[in-house]
């Protein structure tokens, strides 16, 4: 301790600081009552007709509120809010319209020791703000603590005195314009939904035919080249990275880099600024809705991934942005020494979703992105915390009640991902009906398969048919079960067959950031090869995993990139990475040995579409169907006879899959039986080629061949037909996909 003062200032819990002169301007603007609701602040006709605006804060805590009104000079007026009805603190001000910049200064006691974190002199971001303007730096005026106090260990105790205005983002006022009446949204059933994961700014920074002033931004996700790949490729649905309002880490910003991905939310209602073309004073709320009527128009759904568990303002000594400095007690949970926050997600902090703000904070934002922004449904990063009641995760949780009984939240697409990183966080297969989940059971499988690290193929079985150990219960279907090889987080598909081990070192935290669990085969050589025969067992890795994915049942989620060959330099945790590293390459599909990946996944995704064997709405029933002993689902060795109890416990590198397309359980629209072809697929994942037997009778006269991974040009591979009892010759590492003909 470096002086009497400073440690006087510990004790009080306050950082000397000299007087701030108070901002002067205009005389101030009259504040009428207004309403407690709606939250936020919602352009309204007054009294006598006069045109302004409602602002409506829960500060459940607080001792006083001021609305903050910033000019364009950055000329601040503040406006105390005097009327506060059921915690809530609201007022209309009348002229204040849309494109006017705020925020909020909230009054309370300084007391971290019992969770306390008032501080006025922090301006606070509304949480339901609808447009942002500005971007997060993170400089030390911002956070409520005196963030480089010599006694790190107590810095959190010490508030800040200095004025954070000048250097957060405001708020901004946007007009209600809701009318979604010429929009058609595609509503594709679960069991048709292909899901193809992008990033709005990695996916159009680099594509050649968007403008370059409209790359990275909502407009060129919505620009006709940008639609025009997601149609051919068909897919139903783009799950988008988080495009709430987010701030980047103070350690990234410290080393010049940027958080790309977006789990690091501080706006639930604000699209994100930084991928608006338009401009950010309201301006990108206007061109998000333009892109989603867009992707509605070409057929495609669009699903948010969204981060409601924690909030940018991190632990106990991150910044004060929002939240914190209007309820932190209110808003996170926090341990029992109330100074520390409960962190089941890994980032500092969680919120405290039993808590009946909060529990409305982020149900009001789901239904404002349904009814207002127009998106069809949500992946709910780390879905496990907001399952947690007090503790435990729980399935009875108020969360998962809200969200069964809402009429707006059920009848869209939720999507789990069901786990974090507490204590019984995760919960695969346990979410109830209403909901899919990511199935990382289905990953590592399907990995571990085609890495010849199963020990047996009785999970793999499982995981083919729709996870039915997973999900038959309580009414689920096999569309439960989000089916997925790669996904934003871990290696490229290109990277799982080129690289072993992480190399995350641009990421300047000395690669032991991403995980070691990466079930990753590179061929025999770590990294980029000249090899010929390597590289060509590569392509061949990448066909066999995208094929095993878009037969399985269940519903498939692919990268944006996959499909072209896109490679990380193998980073599993490009999280920081905006830059080409994080970008799709579209000159991929140019270069000759790639080419026909593309053409491949165009080729399954259709064969998907056409034939609803592929995308069943019921488990298998397994048994017998007819007199003729045929079965909606059988397996076979690869002598050609249906797999017994041992030999699914036997270590195998070869299975083969009967798919009865005469045995389609449910109807059609108009009542009529649905049936299919039938189909039988063979997985051989050994370095050595494989004598199968095809079955005969009452299981098919004759096959035709569909797809043979073993073949770099799939033109060649269709139309060749084998008949059922004889041998055909299964080629090393390949998939082989046969019709039944006639």
């Amino acid at each position: 301790m470096s002086s009497a003062a400073e440690q006087e200032a510990v004790r009080e819990g306050v950082a000397p600081s000299p007087a701030v002169e108070q901002p002067h301007g205009p005389p101030d603007p009259v504040v009428w009552p207004g309403a407690p609701t709606p939250l936020g602040a919602r352009c309204r006709v007054g009294p006598d007709g006069v045109a302004g605006t409602n602002f409506a804060l829960w500060a459940g805590g607080a001792e006083a509120v001021e609305l903050c009104l910033f000019a364009p000079d950055g000329t601040e007026t503040r406006l105390p809010l005097t009327e506060l009805t059921h915690e809530i603190w609201h007022g209309f001000v009348p002229g204040v319209t849309e494109g006017q910049r705020y925020g909020y200064r909230v009054h309370g006691r300084w007391d971290p020791w019992t969770g306390a974190r008032w501080n006025p002199a922090k301006l606070l971001l509304d949480p339901y703000a609808r447009a942002v303007d500005g971007d997060f730096t993170l400089p030390a005026e911002v956070y409520g603590h005196v963030r480089d106090w010599p006694q790190q260990h107590v810095a959190d105790t010490v508030r800040d005195e200095r004025d954070s205005a000048p250097y957060v983002p405001k708020g901004v006022v946007v007009q209600d314009d809701d009318d979604w009446a010429d929009d058609r949204r595609p509503k594709t059933p679960w069991p048709d939904s292909v899901i193809y994961e992008l990033h709005v700014k990695g996916f159009t920074q680099r594509h050649p035919g968007i403008p370059e002033h409209l790359r990275g931004t909502y407009a060129g996700l919505a620009h006709p080249a940008a639609i025009e790949h997601l149609v051919n490729l068909g897919v139903t649905a783009v799950e988008l990275l988080p495009v709430h309002q987010f701030a980047h880490e103070d350690h990234l910003l410290r080393r010049g880099l940027r958080n790309h991905w977006g789990y690091n939310s501080i706006g639930y209602f604000a699209p994100h600024a930084g991928y608006s073309a338009s401009g950010t004073a309201g301006q990108q709320v206007g061109e998000f809705k333009r892109m989603v009527r867009a992707l509605h128009a070409a057929g495609i759904e669009v699903i948010l991934d969204v981060v409601y568990n924690h909030t940018a303002e991190a632990g106990e000594l991150g910044p004060t942005l929002s939240l914190k400095g209007i309820d932190n007690r209110g808003y996170y949970r926090l341990q029992s020494d109330a100074r520390r926050y409960a962190d089941y997600t890994g980032c500092g902090n969680t919120l405290h979703v039993v808590q009946p703000q909060v529990l409305r904070l982020i149900t009001d934002s789901l239904r404002y992105w349904v009814t207002e922004m127009g998106v069809d449904g949500f992946r709910f990063d780390l879905a496990a915390a907001l399952a947690r009641s007090m503790h435990d995760v729980d399935m009875l949780s108020p969360f998962l009640a809200v969200i069964a009984q809402d009429p707006v939240l059920r009848r869209v697409k939720l999507i789990a991902e069901p786990w974090d990183v507490g204590n019984g966080g995760y919960q695969v297969g346990a979410f109830p009906p209403l909901w899919t989940e990511w199935n990382d059971r289905y990953r590592d499988a399907v990995r571990d398969f085609w890495r010849g690290a199963l020990p047996d193929v009785r999970d793999l079985g499982y995981r083919l048919s729709g996870s039915s150990d997973l999900y038959a219960w309580g009414g689920r279907r096999p569309y439960a079960s989000v089916n997925f090889v790669t996904a934003h987080d871990g290696f490229t598909l290109r990277d799982l067959v080129t690289y072993e081990r992480k190399h995350n070192e641009a990421n300047g935290e000395g690669n032991r950031d991403g995980t070691n669990d990466n079930r990753a085969w590179n061929c025999g050589v770590e990294g980029e090869t000249d090899d010929p025969a390597v590289n060509a067992l590569r392509r061949r890795q990448i066909r066999n995993l995208l094929t095993t994915l878009l037969l399985s049942t269940g519903v498939p989620m692919l990268v944006a990139g996959d499909e072209m060959g896109r490679t990380q330099g193998g980073n599993n945790n490009a999280y920081c990475q905006d830059n080409e590293l994080g970008w799709v390459d579209w000159s991929l599909p140019e270069q000759e040995d790639l080419r026909g990946l593309l053409a491949l996944t165009r080729r399954l995704l259709a064969l998907r579409h056409r034939h609803p064997v592929l995308r069943r709405r019921a488990f298998f029933d397994g048994r017998p169907q007819g007199a003729d002993g045929l079965r909606d689902l059988a397996w076979f060795t690869s002598e050609g006879s249906e797999m017994t109890e041992r030999d699914w416990y036997a270590p195998t590198a070869t299975l083969g899959l009967y798919l009865s397309g005469r045995d389609i359980p449910g109807r059609d629209a108009r009542g009529a039986q649905v049936t299919d072809d039938s189909f039988l697929a063979v997985l051989h994942a050994a370095p050595r080629p494989v004598e199968f037997t095809l079955p005969g009778p009452p299981w098919a006269e004759s096959y035709e061949l569909v797809v043979d991974t073993a073949r770099e040009d799939q033109s060649r591979a269709p139309g060749t037909v084998h008949r059922g009892g004889q041998r055909f010759t299964v080629a090393e590492r390949s998939v082989v996909l046969l019709r039944v003909a006639g």
